[in-house]
């Protein structure tokens, strides 16, 4: 069995430095990892790249052959890239043996709550290839300090999680720019914990702008409160603590840390339950702020 992650976010969440940063992280610990580079928007890549989905589909031969804008020829590589999902099999059937994967899918939200095309891939994937893959989401933290595009994110976020079917992390990333783009309003554990959000109520209902919108405001909120799946961790992607304790949790969700234990129920709900040492803490803090 594989592990990896899907990762996902709009525009400008930070997609491709975290793995740029996840993957020296990763290799620095000892897992030997592969990035897929699944955008064929990102032409500018910082890391090593394993497989690249411009070797199949190129997003400027698309719009320039088919007059399309950058949105739809987005989706039409995705489409692209489902019909021919043979192609990515075969490129990815070598790194199986020993490699931890990291898709790094486009920023366009419409792909991950709209169009079936990228899930359809990543379903198949798993299916053919027998992998345990998790979704993390990424969502730029400056937006807590707007009550309107955080209710938006949530909104993003409830809608995403629901449609990719898949164990689901949602990070703040950036977090450590959050308040040069303005002081919150409430401690950042009311933004990452999604909890009674009748205090953004009131806060919004105090702008004469947003006033206007209360009851679709109020409605909204209701609507992530009412399934309550939504919740937040923290991302400094320059900080290896931070970066530490992301990569424990997406272990723990996408069962990597059950992959090479023969325990008991017991054993693996106490594991599961519990917070484990990691090999990272094994490394001198010297090598681990190399990365950074």
């Amino acid at each position: 069995m594989v592990f990896g992650q899907v990762v996902i976010g709009p525009p400008g969440s930070g997609k491709t430095t975290y793995c740029n940063g996840i993957s020296h992280f990763l290799n620095l610990i000892g897992r030997k990892v592969a990035v897929i580079n699944l955008d064929p928007a990102n032409d500018s890549l910082p890391y090593e790249c394993a497989v690249n989905i411009e070797d199949l589909v190129k997003l400027s031969d698309v719009m320039m052959q088919h007059s399309l804008g950058p949105n739809g020829g987005l989706v039409y590589c995705m489409d692209y890239l489902e019909k021919n999902i043979d192609w990515l099999e075969a490129k990815l059937k070598p790194l199986l043996k020993d490699h931890y994967l990291l898709f790094d899918f486009p920023g366009q939200v419409e792909l991950f709550f709209l169009h079936s095309n990228a899930k359809n891939v990543i379903m198949k994937l798993i299916k053919k290839l027998n992998l345990r893959l998790a979704a993390v989401h990424l969502v730029d933290a400056h937006l807590c300090s707007d009550p309107e595009k955080y209710i938006s994110a949530l909104l993003l976020t409830l809608s995403t999680m629901l449609h990719m079917e898949l164990p689901h992390i949602n990070v703040l990333s950036k977090i450590d720019l959050i308040e040069s783009y303005g002081k919150l309003a409430f401690n950042l554990d009311f933004y990452t914990d999604v909890q009674d959000l009748s205090y953004l109520q009131d806060k919004l209902d105090r702008d004469p702008h947003s006033a206007k919108f209360r009851k679709l405001t109020k409605e909204l909120c209701e609507v992530v409160e009412h399934y309550g799946l939504v919740n937040f961790t923290t991302l400094d992607i320059q900080d290896k603590e931070s970066v530490g304790n992301l990569v424990k949790l997406i272990d723990k969700t996408n069962g990597y840390i059950f992959a090479s234990i023969d325990a008991s129920a017991v054993e693996f709900s106490k594991i599961a339950m519990g917070a484990p040492d990691w090999d990272y803490y094994r490394y001198p803090f010297f090598f681990l702020m190399q990365l950074f």
